[in-house]
């Protein structure tokens, strides 16, 4: 298993090719299938971050040196910083990402009306990036917008990108998320901006996985020029694992595990080893809420992709609103 070191796009930041994502590690909900049965009704805070923490632990044990929060995953951000301290990682031994523009409302309640709100402004910026500070010190590295989309207007108002331009200059790399049927076009957008004539974004986090293939040239584009890319939601929130057990998928599923058999793989690590095939990926996100999920996922380093697999598996690309549209209605638990 080569989980080897490398650098995000061109800002010498050491990551490793998977990362792990604790947006289902840092509250009681998300909308991944099976999250409630992984959780196993252990969902006060202590058990919360004592799982946090061990699959932190297994992670940087088997190489994972990139760690992903967000100021809306619940705690996620505490459970990294208390993880951090606790262990004496040393500052430059890891590369940890958060984001800003949603806010967490659930207050730890499963059945919450709204889990959390988003709002692309510049006093949210300020206190979000004061918050994520406070809670993960130095080894904050990348700071991200949170699903940037045309709609919000984020990458119209100058007042935060100024804002993000100053914190550029304190040294934290500046990225966006990216989320839709339009993800394409908020890129191409993003990757002209520059203030004072020094680019922005030096990295995006995307969704691009066997269903939703669809900002896989853009994405290309951006690498080329030298942003980082990270790929989050490979597992399509589970839908690309045996969790999903829809009757409407049964013929999709059957070509992942003829698919999965041949190359010895698991049909996690058959889904993640799709994106690391892609050559403008850095870095790809597990979303594991065990340690049983990480390891597996992390079989996908081992997995030998081949021309094979994706010319079949091609088939299975959904067109970009029907994906979008089916992941809007997947169910908190």
């Amino acid at each position: 298993m080569d989980t080897a070191s490398h650098t995000l796009g061109s800002t010498g930041l050491k990551v490793s090719r998977i990362g792990l994502g604790l947006a289902a590690l840092g509250r009681p909900a998300y909308i991944n299938l099976g999250h409630a049965q992984d959780l196993e009704g252990n969902i006060d805070v202590p058990a919360l971050e004592a799982r946090a923490h061990e699959v932190l632990d297994a992670a940087y044990h088997l190489g994972v040196r990139y760690f992903d929060a967000a100021r809306s995953y619940g705690k996620a951000e505490q459970f990294l910083g208390s993880w951090l301290q606790s262990r004496q990682i040393a500052l430059n031994a890891v590369t940890v990402g958060s984001k800003w523009g949603y806010i967490y409302t659930a207050d730890w309640k499963i059945d919450a009306t709204t889990h959390e709100i988003k709002e692309h402004s510049l006093p949210v910026l300020q206190r979000q990036w004061t918050e994520s500070r406070s809670l993960l010190g130095e080894y904050l590295r990348l700071y991200q917008i949170h699903s940037a989309t045309l709609e919000s207007g984020v990458l119209d108002n100058t007042s935060v990108l100024n804002e993000l331009a100053r914190i550029k200059r304190e040294g934290v790399f500046i990225g966006l998320t990216t989320s839709g049927s339009n993800q394409s076009e908020v890129l191409a957008k993003a990757i002209q901006i520059e203030i004072d004539g020094v680019r922005l974004f030096d990295c995006v986090q995307a969704t691009w996985n066997l269903l939703e293939p669809s900002v896989g040239e853009m994405l290309r584009l951006a690498h080329e020029s030298g942003m980082g890319v990270i790929i989050k939601e490979a597992l399509a929130n589970g839908r690309l694992t045996p969790k999903n057990q829809d009757p409407a998928f049964k013929d999709q599923r059957k070509l992942l595990e003829q698919q999965a058999k041949r190359l010895n793989a698991t049909l996690d690590a058959l889904a993640l080893a799709a994106v690391l095939a892609q050559p403008w990926v850095d870095v790809v996100l597990s979303g594991a809420t065990t340690v049983g999920q990480l390891r597996s996922n992390l079989t996908a380093l081992d997995v030998h992709w081949d021309e094979e697999a994706a010319v079949k598996l091609a088939s299975l690309a959904e067109p970009p609103t029907v994906y979008w549209e089916k992941r809007s209605k997947l169910a908190w638990n």
